[in-house]
């Protein structure tokens, strides 16, 4: 039976897109879990908490540190999910095991939705030149920082990977439905998203009119939704540029004391934790594009307003 389940563990775990080093390192991960319940004649589908704290101590007095016994944990979450996935048990026996010692790392400086609402509505599209000033043609420019906020509101209101967005075709805008569709990918799960109303407008606007613009001064053809104004066809190069602006634009309007902006990461994981303060964890889950939930659970840490709310009105300084 161990041999049965760890061979369809393994398809499992290929078919949802792990690599073939990952599936042997998980798959040998809970080989040892199995081989060290046996003895105790305890099956592996029923598997209760407490045998994987006596795993997890027995590991820990084999002198394994916490960082290693984090990836068993994570090797035998994998594993009950699997089992789950076979109806083969209800509860996850390793689900809610935690580490000591594992210090998670925590983004504390959540840009809010108003400050991202800021950044959306300021950034730039036109380039203004001083009076008097030479300057070269900026036609592909403006059509660059135009294409720009399109992406810059995907990633704001739909909380759009960069992967995902480098991926994006025309099939893909539904928007006469007033949605987006995002495939799936190796580590992320497909999902259908609202446009807000003014992006229907503008993402209509761009394909219909910016985009072909575009192709048309780059002699390019795609079937992708976004397109760069260069000959580079490197989707960072623009996220790169996109960051750059927004980082300027954000000084001038928010002056120098201003949150600083960091990259794309930081503007989805702000988009993220806000999410959470008004839906429920596994709408969040779904609309993230997480796989798992223990994923969008780890935004959760991110959540220290209330905290500092406390912390004021309880402990003032």
């Amino acid at each position: 039976m161990e041999n049965t389940y760890l061979e369809k563990f393994s398809e499992w775990l290929t078919i949802k897109g792990f690599t073939s080093n990952t599936v042997q390192g998980l798959n040998k991960t809970v080989k040892h879990f199995l081989n060290w319940i046996e003895p105790q004649n305890i099956e592996a589908e029923n598997v209760s908490y407490n045998d994987v704290l006596a795993y997890i101590n027995y590991k820990r007095k084999q002198g394994n540190k916490p960082r290693t016994l984090m990836l068993i944990v994570n090797a035998l979450n994998h594993f009950y999910r699997f089992l789950q996935s076979e109806h083969q048990l209800n509860e996850n026996p390793a689900s809610n095991v935690q580490i000591k010692g594992i210090k998670r790392k925590v983004l504390q400086e959540i840009l809010t939705p108003e400050e991202l609402e800021t950044i959306y509505k300021t950034f730039p599209t036109e380039i203004k030149i001083a009076a008097g000033r030479a300057c070269p043609p900026q036609t592909n420019n403006e059509l660059a920082r135009r294409r720009n906020k399109i992406i810059l509101g995907l990633i704001i209101y739909q909380g759009i990977r960069t992967e995902e967005l480098a991926k994006l075709e025309l099939q893909d805008l539904q928007l006469r439905e007033g949605k987006i569709n995002i495939q799936g990918g190796k580590r992320t799960e497909g999902r259908l998203l609202k446009l807000e109303a003014h992006q229907i407008y503008d993402l209509m606007d761009y394909v219909h009119t910016i985009r072909k613009q575009i192709l048309e001064a780059t002699k390019k053809e795609s079937n992708k939704v976004f397109i760069s104004v260069g000959t580079s066809l490197n989707f960072a190069n623009m996220m790169q540029k996109l960051v750059k602006s927004i980082r300027e634009q954000h000084k001038k309007t928010c002056g120098e004391q201003s949150r600083t902006i960091k990259d794309i990461k930081h503007i989805r994981t702000s988009v993220i934790t806000n999410w959470l303060k008004i839906h429920n964890l596994r709408k969040v889950q779904y609309m993230a594009g997480h796989r798992y939930v223990s994923s969008t659970e780890a935004y959760q840490i991110n959540n220290i307003d209330a905290l500092h709310e406390d912390i004021t009105r309880f402990h003032p300084l």
